[in-house]
């Protein structure tokens, strides 16, 4: 496989750092962060950075996403990363976290992006089960950020004895010809609210 939203299971393996440094943009591969507002223009898209939530720090990010790498790599093969770009990223905790990321995408037929976006589901449960963690996924269905339909399913992560510990609803699109990916991770209904209230306020700029 050869693209793949690589931060989206990443949360799980190790916890991430809030950010300690001046300034918050050191932290994005792509944007520009001016107070609490992020803006990419590759994407085309505004969101409000939520009062009291820190942005990711990027080396810490940086060590996760190669445990991550790791363990996606072990069920699906050597996976090519170099086109992917850490966007805005901001946590409360190690269990409520919210990350976006974006990679060029080449459409060369009709229905690959769907395609691929399907294979990445089936990848990141498989890399759970082999990790020896319990999880389900939702069915996919679409959701609407700015009159734009994104994909969406969420993963529920279970403990040895079956309790639900964490959730994780993850969205994608193709826009402005990149594979464009939100993931939010939580553990409580007020986190998730919180993040789910900035996503769906986010303003995407509308290309003829």
């Amino acid at each position: 496989m050869k693209r793949i939203f690589l931060t989206f299971c990443l949360g799980l393996f190790v916890s991430l750092a809030a950010c300690g440094q001046t300034d918050p943009n050191a932290n994005i591969d792509e944007g520009k962060i001016e107070g609490n507002l992020y803006t990419s223009k590759e994407v085309g898209w505004t969101l409000e950075i939520p009062t009291g939530w820190s942005i990711v720090e990027k080396e810490k990010r940086e060590a996760t996403d190669q445990k991550g790498l790791k363990a996606l790599e072990e069920v699906a093969g050597k996976i090519d990363y170099s086109g992917l770009r850490h966007l805005i990223s901001f946590q409360k905790n190690r269990f409520n976290i919210f990350q976006s990321t974006s990679e060029p995408f080449k459409v060369e037929y009709e229905g690959e992006w769907e395609k691929n976006h399907a294979a990445l589901k089936e990848v990141i449960y498989l890399a759970y089960a082999n990790q020896g963690i319990k999880a389900d996924s939702s069915a996919t269905t679409i959701e609407k950020i700015d009159g734009l339909d994104f994909q969406a399913y969420t993963f529920t992560i279970y403990s040895k004895n079956g309790n639900a510990i964490l959730k994780q609803i993850m969205y994608g699109r193709l826009i402005n010809g990149l594979d464009f990916g939100v993931n939010i991770n939580y553990n409580n209904e007020q986190d998730k609210e919180e993040m789910l209230a900035v996503w769906r306020k986010s303003k995407f700029k509308k290309r003829k």
